[in-house]
């Protein structure tokens, strides 16, 4: 039963009992009755005031609740000259215009939060409770190579690429440099926000390649060219003694001569491939802009076969060839993309063993390359690394192949890929179209 039926049911009651009390004064005294009706009737007037004042504020709190239940801010009360109901109705007032007004601030910053996240030039990625992927802005769709929908509700351990083996391993509250492919370098965050109470995480992807790699390039500039500024004047005065010591052999008696010129050859010969093994490094800080001429692919990979084809048979590996029946002709540095393409089959087949094969393929449209070979794969610790100046697997490798590889195709604008799939096939990519220096670096 509701307040109001209690107040109208004891009402009824008590007025029933006077009605009885005054029907009995109906024989004792009729002017008694009839004061005691018409006071009643006063009693009945005041109660029903009493019950409208009592009702209406009642009727003004039901109607405020449910407003506040609809989420609807813009109701607002009349005074009714009454000063306690008018105290309530400007209580009510003043927290609908607060309540409205807070609700236009956050509605904005939620937009606003909303536009900057969807701007932001890093990847986002909005985790659940349950660290699944609960949202991306279009920077992280980008770097997923995917659309929001696609990842929306899965775990991280089923994003695409990379991705699903790199980002759950980051640790909460910290950042960590992530390089999947060699190239391209990003640094992750998990970050915790409160939502509603509720603790959870948001991931920040921002790509470093473009700045790191001119850090990187300036870095080891500088240092190649002091290296070599300094080790080519040791050598030219130290080779111009040596040959001035010829002089004196003949002076030498016979025992003494043979070892004595086989030592001094020994120096000036060592010297001039320490000479060249500087002038190594000094290329790739020297690689000039690209002087592009437009190229047919095909056969410039036939004169790179016919160079490389003794040493496919001294090692008894295959050349495979895969060529598209017509392909347009491409705009590049034939000498520059000769020393790339001569390093990337050169390192297929060293990674090859006898039996194994080397497989060249193209693409028609749009342009594109694939070497492919079966050898040795590449792990996830090498692939992070494998473009890194002075970087190498092998014994007595100087680590500048792949630097001067990368630096080319970048100078191309082509992008490129070097990576090992799950069948243990090695894939190095190159598409022949131009994009922006950062995008070249891109898988």
């Amino acid at each position: 039963m509701t307040l109001k039926s209690r107040f109208i049911f004891t009402a009824a009651l008590l007025y029933a009992a006077m009605g009885v009390l005054a029907w009995q004064l109906l024989t004792y005294n009729k002017w008694m009755f009839v004061a005691a009706e018409a006071l009643i009737l006063v009693s009945l007037v005041l109660t029903v005031r009493l019950y409208t004042a009592f009702v209406r504020p009642l009727n003004l709190i039901a109607a405020g609740v449910e407003s506040i239940k609809d989420r609807d801010f813009s109701i607002k009360f009349l005074e009714t000259g009454q000063k306690e109901v008018d105290q309530l109705i400007s209580v009510y007032n003043q927290m609908m215009d607060e309540l409205r007004q807070e609700r236009v601030v956050q509605t904005e910053k939620h937009f606003l939060l909303e536009r900057l996240i969807e701007a932001s030039p890093s990847g986002i990625i909005l985790l659940d409770t349950h660290d699944r992927v609960a949202g991306v802005n279009p920077a992280a769709a980008g770097l997923l190579q995917t659309s929001g929908k696609d990842v929306v509700g899965k775990p991280l351990t089923e994003l695409p690429g990379h991705w699903g083996h790199s980002l759950p391993k980051l640790p909460k509250d910290e950042q960590r440099i992530i390089r999947p492919n060699g190239i391209q370098t990003y640094r992750c965050r998990k970050i915790r926000f409160l939502d509603r109470g509720y603790h959870r995480y948001f991931l920040l992807v921002e790509e470093l390649t473009q700045e790191l790699l001119e850090k990187e390039r300036n870095a080891y500039e500088k240092l190649i060219r002091m290296m070599s500024h300094e080790i080519n004047n040791s050598i030219g005065a130290v080779n111009s003694i040596l040959n001035s010591f010829s002089y004196f052999s003949p002076q030498l008696n016979q025992d003494t001569q043979p070892d004595f010129d086989e030592a001094l050859q020994v120096c000036i010969t060592r010297n001039q491939n320490l000479a060249g093994f500087m002038a190594n490094f000094a290329n790739v800080v020297r690689i000039p802009p690209p002087v592009k001429h437009a190229t047919d692919l095909h056969q410039l990979l036939h004169s790179i076969h016919r160079l490389m084809l003794p040493s496919f048979e001294r090692k008894q590996v295959t050349w495979e060839w895969e060529l598209a029946e017509q392909i347009e002709s491409v705009g590049l540095d034939v000498q520059q993309m000769e020393q790339v393409l001569i390093n990337v089959v050169k390192n297929a087949l060293e990674a090859t063993e006898a039996g194994g094969w080397v497989n060249v393929k193209t693409v028609a449209n749009p342009p594109q390359l694939l070497i492919q070979d079966n050898g040795k794969p590449i792990s996830p610790e090498v692939q992070e690394k494998l473009f890194s100046p002075f970087f190498s697997t092998k014994a007595n490798g100087q680590g500048i192949g792949l630097t001067m590889v990368r630096e080319i195709l970048l100078h191309h604008g082509f992008p490129f890929s070097l990576q090992t799939d799950a069948e243990d096939i090695t894939t190095f990519h190159i598409a022949f179209a131009e994009v922006g220096p950062l995008a070249s670096a891109r898988s």
